[in-house]
């Protein structure tokens, strides 16, 4: 959900001057779109995608960039750096896609314990589980680890707190009460992978692409209650400062950041 240069929501950034005052404590986001360009300074931390703007995709200045994170002021009460990772769930169009799986069994040679139970390459709601613990795995062994290490950096997930950019330019189901339950359980793998190996796993979203994608599917016994939620959509510290009252993406979670757009910049206001 890259702001400073693919605007998020597709709403246009306004030129406004970056913040001076309050510059020390604001984070920033970077990912691919910023490969080649200059980053932000003297930021308190630094959040990156580790994804080139699919879920199955590697930024490729992923350790760079890495790096640019270490480097923060941590002036925030925030971890120095932190990572956000795409998410989709294509099983709707699983001809048209190699990803999609088709046993309980991830890349390592690991079964999972699918609470859906037994994915057969089908469009269900057990293949959407195992699709999200997929990529979540991916994520970590073949993307940030190798980064990390290139960088000389910690290559230990559990260090980091891990984002799920959810946002509808991505592939999801849609129409169906069913359609938005498959793209719940597909968030829900991800996060159980987190989860699984000790890594903290947030949202970061807006509460209108939230209930396109996810709706009410999310019940009583899910992982995703309870999550914290990185607000995207503010123009200006202003408005992100006051987005951090909004309520968070699932029940029993807290807003820690919310995030907002200044010049060709995107900037992360910590909650907490």
């Amino acid at each position: 959900m890259v702001l400073g240069g693919t605007a998020l929501l597709n709403v246009p950034a306004l030129a406004v001057r970056a913040p001076a005052r309050t510059a020390s404590v604001l984070g920033s986001d970077v990912s691919w779109p910023q490969c080649g360009r200059k980053l932000p300074s003297g930021q308190a931390f630094g959040i990156v995608g580790v994804n080139g703007g699919l879920a199955t995709t590697t930024n490729p200045c992923l350790a760079e960039q890495l790096l640019w994170a270490g480097n923060s002021s941590g002036a925030a009460n925030q971890p120095k750096t932190q990572l956000y990772v795409n998410t989709a769930n294509p099983g709707e169009i699983i001809d048209q896609v190699s990803t999609w799986p088709v046993n309980n069994v991830d890349k390592t040679g690991f079964t999972p314990n699918n609470p859906y139970g037994q994915c057969g390459g089908e469009n269900d709601l057990a293949c959407s589980w195992q699709y999200g613990w997929n990529r979540a795995v991916e994520d970590v062994i073949d993307k940030f680890i190798p980064a990390a290490d290139s960088a000389n950096l910690n290559n230990d997930p559990v260090a980091y707190v891990w984002w799920l950019d959810v946002e509808t330019v991505n592939t999801w189901q849609s129409d169906s009460s069913e359609a938005l339950a498959r793209n719940a359980a597909a968030l829900e793998g991800m996060v159980a992978h987190f989860n699984g190996i000790g890594a903290l796993a947030g949202i970061y979203s807006t509460g209108y692409q939230w209930g396109q994608i996810v709706g009410s599917a999310v019940g009583a016994g899910s992982n995703l209650n309870g999550l914290k939620s990185w607000l995207a959509g503010a123009r200006t510290q202003a408005g992100a400062k006051k987005n951090c009252a909004l309520p968070p993406l699932t029940a029993g979670g807290q807003v820690a950041l919310t995030q907002f757009v200044s010049g060709s910049y995107d900037y992360d206001y910590s909650c907490v």
